[in-house]
C-alpha cells in the first residue's frame, strides 16, 4: 500500500470502526454495584454524602441542615492505551495485525470503569470514605454510637445456622441502620458480589431450597448474585443495596473513552522512527458513595 494521506484516513477510519464496536459489545459489571457520576472539573467535591434526605412533618419554621463537617473529593485521573503502527507494516499491507490490537484496546475501553470500581473494592476495608473512616468499619459513627458494616464471616451454605450467621446477620444489620436522628434508613439489600471462588456458594444460596443441612433455605431469592473477577480476595463477599439513587460505589467520569490518532506524516515520530499511533484516552475516577448502603465480609472468620 502507498503511504499517502487517503490511504491512511482509510486505514484508521477501519481501526476506529474495530475499536468502536469492541468498545459497545463489551459486558461490563460496574452499573450492578455503583452510580455514574458526570464530573466537569478536575476534582469533585462530595460533601453532601454526609447526610440522607428525609421528608418530615411541616410545623413552624423549616428544620435546615448545614453539610457535616467531612471532607470527601474525588480527582480526575487521566487513562491511556496506545498503539504504534509500523511504516512498513502499512507499506506490505499487515494491518491486520493492528486490527486486533484496536479490537482490544476498545475492549479494554471499555471495562476501564470495571477496573476503577472493582479495584476501590478490593481496598474498601483499609479505604476511608466521606466519614474518615474505612468504607467497611466496625466504628462508623452515628448520633455519638459507632456503627459496623463489616465482619469476617464466611459465606456459608453448610447449615440453615451457618447462613444466617453469615448472610442472614449481613442482612438484618443493614436492615436496622438508621440516619443521625435514630430514623430507619429503610435499606434494602438485593445485591450478592462475590469473586469467582464463591460463585457456586452464591448461586446456591440464592436459588436451592434447602441448605446442605437438609433445612429449608430461608434465603432463596433474596439478592441478585453479581461476580466479578476484578475481585482479589478469595474469600470476602459484599451485599449492597443498589435501589436508590445513590449507589454505594461511584464510577466519576470526566470524558468518556475516545479514540485519538496520530496520523501526520510529518510529525516526528514518524520522522525519526516511523511510527504512527492511536489509541484511547480517558479522564474520570471511583469513589465511596453510602457506607450504609453495603455490609462487607472479609471471609476469613478471623
Amino acid at each position: 500500500m502507498i503511504v499517502n494521506r487517503r490511504n491512511l484516513d482509510l486505514a484508521f477510519v477501519n481501526l476506529r470502526t474495530i475499536f468502536n464496536n469492541a468498545f459497545s459489545t463489551a459486558e461490563t459489571q460496574w452499573q450492578n454495584v455503583a452510580m455514574l457520576v458526570p464530573s466537569t472539573t478536575g476534582t469533585e467535591d462530595y460533601a453532601w454524602l454526609s447526610d440522607f434526605p428525609r421528608m418530615r412533618e411541616w410545623i413552624g419554621e423549616k428544620t435546615l441542615r448545614s453539610l457535616a463537617a467531612f471532607n470527601y473529593s474525588l480527582k480526575n485521573r487521566d487513562f491511556e492505551a496506545t498503539v504504534e503502527v509500523d511504516r512498513n507494516d502499512i507499506k506490505d499491507d499487515r494491518l491486520g495485525i493492528y486490527g486486533i490490537k484496536a479490537q482490544s484496546a476498545g475492549q479494554s475501553a471499555a471495562l476501564w470503569p470495571d477496573e476503577l470500581v472493582f479495584e476501590l473494592v478490593n481496598k474498601a476495608f483499609e479505604t476511608r470514605c466521606f466519614d474518615g473512616q474505612y468504607f467497611f468499619d466496625a466504628d462508623h459513627l452515628v448520633a455519638g454510637k459507632s456503627v459496623s458494616n463489616m465482619f469476617t464471616k464466611p459465606l456459608s451454605i453448610t447449615s440453615q445456622a451457618e447462613a444466617r450467621a453469615s448472610f442472614g446477620a449481613a442482612r438484618t444489620a443493614m436492615r436496622k441502620f438508621k440516619n443521625d436522628e435514630g430514623q430507619p434508613l429503610k435499606v434494602n439489600p438485593n445485591v450478592l458480589l462475590v469473586p469467582p471462588a464463591l460463585e457456586d456458594i452464591a448461586n446456591t444460596l440464592m436459588t436451592t431450597d434447602r441448605l446442605e443441612d437438609g433445612k429449608p433455605n430461608l434465603y432463596k431469592n433474596a439478592a441478585k448474585v453479581v461476580v466479578s473477577d476484578e475481585l482479589l480476595s478469595d474469600t470476602a463477599w459484599y451485599l449492597l443495596d443498589t435501589t436508590k439513587p445513590v449507589k454505594p460505589f461511584i464510577f466519576q467520569e470526566r470524558e468518556k473513552p475516545e479514540f485519538v490518532q496520530q496520523t501526520s506524516m510529518d510529525s516526528d515520530a514518524v520522522f525519526l522512527t516511523k511510527k504512527f499511533r492511536f489509541g484511547c484516552e480517558a479522564r474520570g475516577e471511583s469513589g465511596f458513595g453510602f457506607w450504609q448502603l453495603a455490609f462487607g465480609s472479609t471471609g476469613d472468620n478471623s
